[in-house]
């Protein structure tokens, strides 16, 4: 019997693309915002793809929702109402979850059917959803953080890449209203893309970040499907240093540990030259 030559393709850039053996498409659709599909991958479980970009996997996933959530979540003393802005699969939502402290995380996403085609297909990331101390919101979190001033201490920005409905979530602007939605002592984070193929909107987004916030730090993981592997986030924080975390209080992590959130912080040198420029 052959392997199957069915191919879902990632056009990464004009240069690069990343290529995942299908063995069935499960979903397909064009939501009110983007297109939507979902696919049994043979190498990497299901895939979740917005506008032909790879969004998550059942395989990898854990990488990207632990390094959003948990680095700031140790960061702040107390974190007890938290804001996840897109993060539609639940994943983040999951993962915050896990911190006895946190008495309300609120999902702001814009695109209702990710949220419902990731209860269905990714149970096991979408399974805070159904918490009670969750509140799902079907709504633009751009609107959402300018309604809600000085309500939360952290806020997590789980965007898809800057193109279509997420270009406000990498604006300045949007940054301001993120810091006057956070409490005196909050934290936001953001993902910002590929040191190697997303140079200059690093070099954007950490400015304005560092302008908005008293402190910003640029931090790493490594993500397999995500264009180079290598991925980036920025903290903002108004008061607290990430190097002076607590130790992980928290059970069930895959990749995060006390010693990768120190770790995630050793920039190479070629990453610190993007931040410092």
């Amino acid at each position: 019997m052959t392997r199957s030559e069915l191919w879902f393709t990632e056009q990464q850039n004009s240069n690069l693309k990343l290529g995942l053996r299908i063995n069935k498409t499960l979903h397909s659709e064009q939501t009110e915002f983007q297109s939507l599909d979902v696919y049994e991958t043979a190498e990497y479980g299901k895939l979740l793809v917005l506008d032909g970009c790879v969004m998550t996997t059942d395989r990898d996933e854990f990488v990207y929702h632990e390094m959003i959530s948990h680095v700031a979540l140790h960061t702040h003393a107390n974190p007890k109402n938290v804001l996840v802005i897109g993060g539609g699969d639940g994943g983040a939502i999951r993962e915050i979850l896990k911190h006895e402290s946190v008495e309300r995380a609120v999902l702001a996403e814009i695109d209702g059917r990710v949220v419902a085609a990731s209860k269905e297909y990714f149970p096991g990331i979408a399974s805070g959803l159904s918490d009670p101390r969750v509140d799902v919101q079907v709504t633009d979190g751009i609107q959402y953080v300018n309604d809600h001033a000085g309500e939360f201490d952290v806020i997590l920005v789980d965007s898809t890449d800057p193109v279509g409905p997420a270009v406000g979530l990498f604006a300045k602007d949007f940054y301001h209203a993120v810091h006057r939605a956070l409490k005196p002592d909050g934290i936001m984070v953001a993902q910002t893309e590929s040191p190697f193929m997303n140079a200059n909107l690093i070099q954007k987004t950490s400015r304005d970040i560092g302008e908005v916030f008293k402190n910003s730090y640029l931090y790493l993981a490594y993500i397999p499907t995500y264009p180079t592997g290598m991925w980036s986030f920025t903290m903002g924080s108004k008061q607290y240093d990430p190097h002076q975390a607590s130790a992980c209080r928290v059970a069930g992590t895959k990749y995060y540990s006390t010693e990768v959130h120190q770790a995630a912080f050793a920039l190479p040198p070629f990453v610190q030259e993007l931040i410092q420029s």
